[in-house]
């Protein structure tokens, strides 16, 4: 059977939404550097690649039209490259990557570029005032529109999560991701780039800088649980905040993958090899937890069990949803997001899922990982896994 490869990764810093460094750049400028990048660092040319597919959750926010495609002519792909967003919301750069390998499995082309992206400063005000809902589906299942933030706030009633323990965890994260960036564990997934800023001057107001972003905005050195512990709920009475739940990011990602015949025919070097992707769905009132659906599948689908899995990339939407799925799936905290997560790094929607993808293998291959899995919710009330052989 024909088998897909990774044979390389990169991707933007993450940069806050809004205020930070990409709050001027559209999707496409931020795409495009990516999949550039991980074309480069595939060492192939840009007019090999047969389709460019990638994740966003906002697209029609994003651009009117197919974001990818763009993508792939900012890259430098020709026009016979074709493009093909795909939206699965949080999921969506794992769906991508999913899509690509699949494809290849099935003998449809050798070559795939397969990621995401996302400007939330760009578009999420735009989407949140124009959310649309069916009143029909209102009276049958209301809860599909819930916000993320609501659907945190139940996980956490209904299973007993406590404050505490979603700060003890939103603190931890900080913790290692910090520690992670000063070790370089991020340098090898992130390709700087130079973009105008729109930056809030004192005397000035709104001005335009050039700016170069080589390192991951939100993460926040010297953070500790008791200096987290006193951030307002986000909700009365509720317990999420800040500390203990993703940023709001920007920024985009990109593998390359190909059949393992051509990589061996180009002597390319595979950073993995893709084994299998599942989803499940659950209650939309608690979307949180998943992963503890789509998890078993995967690892039923490959004849797998968790002890098989060495490392563990979970999504940190929300800590509480990370510590439910955790502890009901029986994953070690040692091989659990251990350089942190989105609550530290970010959580650009469209792109989280490639770069747990990126990171697993980079971390896989460092640490003598065999296998790795990422997973993550999704809204709407549902979960997504992957698993991978590090090679």
């Amino acid at each position: 059977m024909t088998q897909a490869v990774i044979v390389s990764t990169a991707r933007t810093p993450l940069a806050k939404s809004w205020k930070g460094s990409f709050n001027m750049t559209h999707g496409a400028t931020l795409g495009g550097h990516a999949v550039q990048h991980a074309i480069q660092r595939a060492g192939i040319a840009a007019a090999e690649a047969y389709d460019v597919i990638m994740g966003c959750a906002n697209p029609e926010g994003a651009t009117g039209r197919n974001i990818a495609r763009q993508i792939a002519l900012m890259a430098g792909c020709p026009v016979t490259t074709s493009g093909m967003t795909v939206n699965r919301l949080c999921s969506s750069g794992l769906q991508a990557i999913a899509l690509a390998a699949q494809r290849i499995i099935t003998r449809e082309a050798d070559v795939f570029v397969a990621g995401g992206v996302e400007s939330v400063s760009c578009v999420q005000q735009e989407m949140n005032q124009h959310m649309n809902q069916d009143l029909a589906l209102v009276q049958k299942k209301p809860e599909i529109y819930w916000s993320m933030l609501q659907t945190a706030e139940q996980v956490a009633k209904r299973y007993g999560i406590t404050r505490d323990a979603m700060d003890e965890y939103g603190a931890a994260s900080q913790q290692k991701a910090a520690t992670a960036r000063a070790a370089g564990k991020f340098d090898d997934e992130i390709a700087p780039i130079t973009v105008t800023a729109g930056i809030v001057d004192k005397t000035l107001g709104m001005v335009t800088r050039q700016v170069t972003v080589s390192q991951d905005e939100g993460i926040r050195e010297g953070t500790t649980k008791e200096g987290i512990s006193g951030i307002r709920a986000a909700l009365p009475d509720g317990l999420v905040a800040a500390g203990n739940a993703s940023q709001f990011s920007d920024g985009a990602g990109a593998c390359v993958i190909v059949s393992e015949s051509y990589a061996s025919k180009k002597g390319l070097k595979p950073l993995g090899r893709f084994l299998g992707f599942a989803v499940a769905g659950c209650e939309p009132d608690e979307m949180g937890i998943g992963p503890v659906f789509a998890v078993p599948k995967v690892l039923s689908n490959l004849g797998l069990s968790m002890n098989d899995i060495d490392l563990w990339e979970l999504n940190e939407a929300f800590a509480v949803q990370v510590i439910y799925c955790r502890d009901k799936l029986g994953i070690p905290d040692d091989r659990l997001n251990v350089n942190g997560g989105a609550i530290a790094v970010g959580h650009p929607y469209g792109v989280t899922g490639q770069r747990l993808t990126g990171h697993a293998l980079i971390e896989g291959k460092r640490c003598g990982a065999k296998r790795v899995c990422v997973t993550m919710c999704i809204g709407g009330g549902m979960g997504a896994a992957g698993v991978f052989e590090v090679l």
